[in-house]
Order: C-alpha cells, then structure tokens, then sequence
C-alpha cells in the first residue's frame, strides 16, 4: 500500500506564485509546482482494510469551504536546514479540520501525530545547503504573501517511499461545504469554481 496523507490543494495560480520563488539556493532539490499541497495529518503506510475504514470515516466530515493565504517563508531543521517552506496563515476552520482528521485517523488505531500541526507548503528539500547560504536566501523573501482563496474540498494523497517530494496522486476528494465568504481579504467572492 502507497504512503497516505491528508492535503489541501494549491490552486493553480498560486503555485506559479510560489515557484517564482524557486533558484537562488545551492543544494536545494525544489518540489515541482503539480506537487505543492498543505499537509493536513501524514498517515503512513496502511493495510487496504484501514485505508478503507480511513476513507469512510473521512467521508462523513461535514465542514465549510476554508479560506486561506500564504505568508511568509522559512526553514525547518535550525542549525542543519533540510527544507524550505512558505507559511499558511493559521485560521480556527483550518485547525478544527485537521483536529477531526487527526481524532479520526486515531479512532481508527493509528497513532498520534507527534508533531505539531504547522501548515505549510513545502517548496525545495535541502541536502549538504550551508546555513549561511539558507540564511541569505530567505531573507530575501520574507515578505511572501499571496491573496486570499477558498479551499472547497481536502484529499487523500498517495506517495512513493522512494520518492521524497513527489509524485503525489490524489486518491480520493472530499468536498467541504460551500459557504458564501464576504471577503475581509479584498471584497473578492471566490468560489469553488475559481479554484481550479
């Protein structure tokens, strides 16, 4: 059984945005622009039986569309940075969805996710990089920030253990609830339509 994770997708002119931010790091591998996604809760690998129960249990989730931004770029892995990331600004729909994943995902017999839940979309997985090098880089770019969009739906995505970064193929889609967002953002009305 393929590597199974939870994910919000990247519509599509916003990962143009952010592979504008691709180059200009020594040793960095950069994810392709297809590949870009929030995790929402890394399953592991799992027998057919519990991707089946996992799948079910997700298709009872009734929640509304998310709206959601980037902002902000950064690094995981302090002294030793091994990828770079643009930040997800953190809403309470954002963390009340990925808490339910996570109690289902534990309802199920999974264990817990010992890491703490940080959205982000991973741009580049770094090898050999010298933090002098990191550093410079993003702080050329710690503005980021894209406009606000509306998530309509999460999935369920497969990966290869081989294959860190990609590809990713989407397994099943869970829609969220169409809700009209009276945007704070711009005064824009996006909807599920304008995603793709």
């Amino acid at each position: 059984m393929p590597r199974l994770f939870t994910a919000l997708e990247i519509p599509r002119n916003l990962a143009l945005s952010l592979s504008l931010l691709r180059g200009g790091l020594p040793g960095a591998r950069w994810i392709d622009v297809e590949n870009y996604h929030i995790t929402l809760r890394f399953i592991g690998d799992v027998d057919g039986r519990t991707a089946d129960e996992l799948v079910d249990r997700l298709d009872r989730i009734d929640r509304p569309e998310l709206p959601l931004s980037l902002n902000g770029i950064g690094s995981f892995g302090s002294k030793k940075p091994h990828s770079i990331w643009a930040g997800v600004a953190p809403t309470a729909e954002l963390s009340a969805l990925q808490g339910e994943i996570e109690r289902i995902c534990q309802r199920i017999g999974l264990p817990p996710d010992p890491r703490k839940f940080m959205p982000h979309v991973t741009l580049a997985r770094l090898k050999n990089c010298r933090l002098d090098d990191v550093v410079h880089y993003l702080s050329g770019r710690g503005n980021f920030h894209t406009a606000a969009f509306t998530a309509p739906r999460f999935v369920l995505m497969s990966s290869k253990e081989s294959v860190g970064g990609g590809p990713y193929l989407t397994e099943e889609i869970f829609p969220l609830r169409e809700v009209s967002f009276s945007s704070a953002y711009d005064g824009e009305h996006e909807t599920a339509k304008s995603f793709y």
